[in-house]
This record gives C-alpha cells, structure tokens and sequence, in this order.
C-alpha cells in the first residue's frame, strides 16, 4: 500500500480524478484548487511548484489524495490512520517538508498524530471551519436595501482591494496577483451587493465540478458590515449557481464567527462537517 507523489498535474487528474469526483462535497478544496491551476497556471499559488499525490492500496481503487500549493499547507481528502501514516512517511522519505495541513478533522488529526510519531515536535490548531451545504434557499426578509449585480472588469481595482482585505480577514496570504480576480472576472463568477450605484458588498464562486461549486470569498468592508449586504449578496449568488447548473452550492465559515454562521444558516445552508488547519511545530524550534 503506497502514495503516488508527482509534480504532474495530468498525472495526477487521471490516477485520482475520479475518486475525486465521486464525493465533490467532501474534496471540494481539493477539486477547485486543481481546477484554478490548470486555469491560472502551476505558480497561481507561489513560486515554488505544487504536488499531488494519490493513496491506492493494491488491487483497490484509489482510497484518499493530497494537493499542496506551497507555502501554504497540504489539503488532504479524507483518509484513515493507516494512509495518513503512509503519507508521513513517505513525504519524509521523499525529503518533501509540510508545515502543515488543511482536511477535515478526523483526516487532519489523523495526519498530525503520525506526523508526531515520525517527528516528534508539537501541533498548533490554526483555524477551525465548518463546511455547509445549500439547502433550501431562503433569501433574507426583509431584504437589505440594494440590489445584487456581476461584477465586470470596470469593478477590477475594488474587487483586488477587496480580495486582498478578505485575506487579511482571516489570516491567510493575500493574492499572488490579478489572474485570478480577472479569471473570475472573465467568466462572471464574481457578484457585488450595491447600493445606489455604490458596490457594498461582494461574493465569488469557484468553478462547478462534478456538479458542484463554493461561495468564497464574501467580503463587506467593515464599515459597512451589519447590514444585511452579505446575506443578500451569498443569496443572490447562490441561486445564480443553482440556475446555472450547479447541483451543490458549498461554503466555509469561521467558527469563530458566530455571526456568519447563523447569517448563513438563515439563508438555507445547512452543515455538513468541520475542517481544521493544523501546523507542525518540529521538536527543538523555540
């Protein structure tokens, strides 16, 4: 029983598309991200080249995935001990050092345990998520003044500010640059809340595969927060997935943030599972 670790993204499409594709909601991260690299390019995410890799134990089909887009941590699938202690081992015997990883709980736990089985040090939790799935749509009533709109390329300059300040939201690097605001520009996957003509809130999409899409990011500056222009924008957005096709509309939440959650429970999502974001702390750094 192996990993198969390649820099090929074709490679990697082939071996485990399919697995990937059977539970979309489950490898929702791991199928856009893979969707935005080969639409934006291998360096979308940094300079340094991403990998995949597949879990296949003999006479099996494939049975988990990960994709790392370095500097930022590995996105597991879900995966039981014995292919995350696989995984371990063969990242480090393959010389290949992850800081950490992205997965829902029991993967991400899984993996961080053997990690300190092989390497000793400490585990850091750095973010908690709740992933939910669109149910019944109920947009807010009453509804926030305004109206929602596609954003265009006349929107660009706002829409890489408001990127940018949605990273620093929740932590995370802020775009690597345009391509991918004028990626979702180009194929309408970007819609601003406005009121009287003023743009006051924005929510994006990733591509739909295997039928299905995610809401991310939403962002309404600070100021303007309170409001209602998030429900009515996530709302707005997340019929347009359904009219165009798209069988699960997804998105994450802070659990931090109770605010959000209940915004959005309000409109029709409903949870499905918690993911962490866990780093490793190697035994002897201060």
């Amino acid at each position: 029983m192996t990993w198969t670790l390649t820099g090929d993204i074709d490679r990697f499409e082939e071996a485990a598309g399919a697995f990937l594709r059977a539970r979309p909601t489950e490898h929702t991260v791991l199928l856009s991200v893979a969707a935005s690299l080969r639409a934006v390019g291998p360096d979308a995410y940094g300079d340094r080249a991403p990998w995949f890799g597949w879990w296949q134990p003999a006479g099996r089909p494939v049975e988990a995935a990960v994709v790392r887009t370095p500097p930022r941590p590995a996105l597991l699938s879900p995966m039981g001990e014995d292919a995350a202690t696989a995984l371990v081992d063969a990242l480090a015997d393959g010389g290949l050092a992850v800081p950490g990883v992205n997965a829902c709980r029991p993967a991400a736990e899984a993996y961080a345990a053997a990690w300190q089985r092989r390497h000793g040090g400490s585990v850091e939790t750095a973010g908690r998520r709740r992933l939910y799935c669109l149910g019944t749509l109920t947009p807010p009533e009453p509804a926030p003044p305004g109206a929602a709109r596609p954003a265009t390329f006349a929107d660009r300059d706002l829409l890489l500010d408001w990127f940018a300040a949605f990273a620093a939201d929740i932590g995370g690097p802020p775009p690597r640059d345009a391509r991918a605001v004028d990626d979702r520009l180009a194929d309408g996957r970007c819609t601003l809340w406005e009121v009287e003509g003023r743009p006051v809130s924005l929510a994006g999409i990733t591509r739909t595969v295997a039928g299905s899409a995610r809401v991310a990011p939403v962002y309404t500056p600070p100021e303007l927060r309170g409001r209602g222009y998030a429900a009515g924008v996530t709302s707005a957005l997340s019929r347009a997935a359904r009219d165009s096709g798209a069988q699960e509309v997804l998105l994450f939440t802070d659990l931090a943030n109770a605010t959000s959650n209940a915004l959005y429970r309000r409109i029709g999502y409903r949870p499905v599972e918690d993911h962490v974001v866990l780093e490793f702390v190697p035994a002897g750094t201060d």
